[in-house]
């Protein structure tokens, strides 16, 4: 595996404990979207970016700068998995669309496929674009059964590419 780095944007604390997970996982550096920089960008072949979705589908406040860093930064050669933690029982209609705003800014990198939307609970979601979520949706609030599945089933997934 290439070197790997995890960023996540976490306000309660559970996007930061799954960043973690996956992380130890996988045996790659996590940090917090608040210290995220073009320096690091530049010194990680793969990026594992990870949101919670607050509100209308809006991303985790630090994933502001954050996606500003990303859209200026050359992307160009960098692998992107997107992960991303929501409640799809409170936010059924918007459950974790912030993963569609980091997507979208990853543009140029090579952006790994996410999971199928089948498996999930919801009415709507911006990060479902053909019937798949554009990275791994996690409700560790109301499916928190399914959480450790889901990321090693994820993990399997994109490891090949990492």
């Amino acid at each position: 595996m290439k070197k790997t780095i995890v960023v996540y944007g976490s306000s309660t604390g559970v996007c930061e404990e799954i960043a973690n997970t996956i992380g130890s996982k996988l045996g790659a550096e996590v940090i917090d979207v608040a210290d995220f920089t073009a320096d690091i960008i530049g010194a990680y072949d793969n990026l594992i970016l990870g949101t919670s979705t607050w509100g209308a589908g809006e991303l985790q406040d630090n994933w502001y700068d954050g996606v500003e860093v990303l859209k200026k930064a050359d992307l160009s050669g960098k692998t992107v998995a997107i992960f991303g933690c929501g409640d799809s029982e409170s936010y059924s209609d918007t459950f974790c669309g912030a993963m569609k705003e980091i997507y979208d800014a990853a543009e140029g990198a090579n952006i790994l496929h996410g999971v199928s939307a089948d498996d999930y609970t919801y009415d709507d979601s911006e990060a479902v674009v053909d019937g798949n979520f554009v990275g791994l949706a996690l409700d560790d609030v109301n499916e928190n059964d399914k959480t450790e599945m889901r990321i090693n089933n994820w993990i399997e997934q994109i490891k090949p590419a990492l």
